[in-house]
């Protein structure tokens, strides 16, 4: 079953450059950055310690930590965020308003039409009040169920995908490939774990690092194989190269750039 649905995702048509409004961010180097988001973004020591990192190894001066935020809810959809009180730096303890605030919504806001709708509403009225506040704005593209999930199927990421992209295109912001990385990756190497064995929902350690290799290189445009960061060595030297290059290809080919 896995096999077949692994060779049903090598004919996912996945987006093209020209279907990608925002291919760059106007600042590459932001410091002051807030994720939105559940458990995908808090799992595994969080993604966003792990961008923060990343970004370390090239910026000129540390990100301090209270510079850079994460508020999650978990099990959140769009509609379940206090948008207003997040965005409010003071609030969360932030010298100067943020910089770039990145939105990941939740799995279920793709099972319908009637959801997507309303994904699609709610982040009109997201990214407004982000570039109210004189931030940019990215979008969280999310990955797809895998087995043992029990909603396992190769349409999601197509609607995953056309979910982000639409969104993003209609509201000028960034959209973040994670879940067109995950599907790359097994394309490659089908038996790699991006998601944790229990669920087939939350990613693993490695679904975590490969996310964090796409939203570093989609920031910067820096191509995540220059990136030394492992997490303190516990992703082995194989994994490391696998999934750095498997971003690196992605994002060059979501953006239609060169890293």
């Amino acid at each position: 079953m896995r096999i077949l649905y692994l060779l049903t995702l090598v004919f996912v048509c996945f987006a093209v450059s020209g279907e990608v409004t925002v291919s760059e961010l106007k600042n590459k180097a932001p410091e002051r950055m807030l994720y939105i988001g559940n458990s995908y973004l808090y799992y595994n020591d969080s993604l966003h310690n792990h961008v923060r990192r990343m970004l370390n190894e090239f910026y000129e001066t540390e990100i301090s930590t209270t510079e850079y935020k994460l508020v999650t809810i978990s099990g959140s959809r769009s509609w379940h965020h206090n948008i207003d009180h997040s965005l409010n730096h003071e609030n969360l303890g932030v010298s100067e308003p943020f910089q770039l605030v990145i939105f990941q919504g939740g799995s279920g806001e793709t099972d319908t039409v009637r959801e997507r709708r309303i994904f699609a509403r709610e982040v009109s009225k997201m990214v407004k009040k982000i570039h109210a506040t004189g931030a940019e704005a990215a979008l969280y593209m999310i990955h797809a169920f895998a087995e043992p999930h029990e909603k396992t199927n190769p349409q999601m990421i197509k609607d995953i995908q056309r979910m982000y992209v639409d969104a993003g295109n209609r509201n000028n912001a960034m959209v973040f490939p994670v879940g067109i990385a995950f599907e790359k990756a097994f394309s490659k190497q089908p038996n790699i774990q991006l998601h944790k064995r229990f669920d087939g929902s939350h990613p693993s350690m490695l679904g975590t690092y490969l996310a964090a290799c796409v939203v570093f290189a989609s920031i910067t445009h820096i191509s995540p194989t220059k990136v030394d960061y492992s997490y303190y060595g516990r992703v082995d030297d194989q994994d490391k190269k696998f999934l750095q290059q498997i971003a690196h290809n992605t994002v060059e080919e979501f953006f239609n750039i060169e890293l």
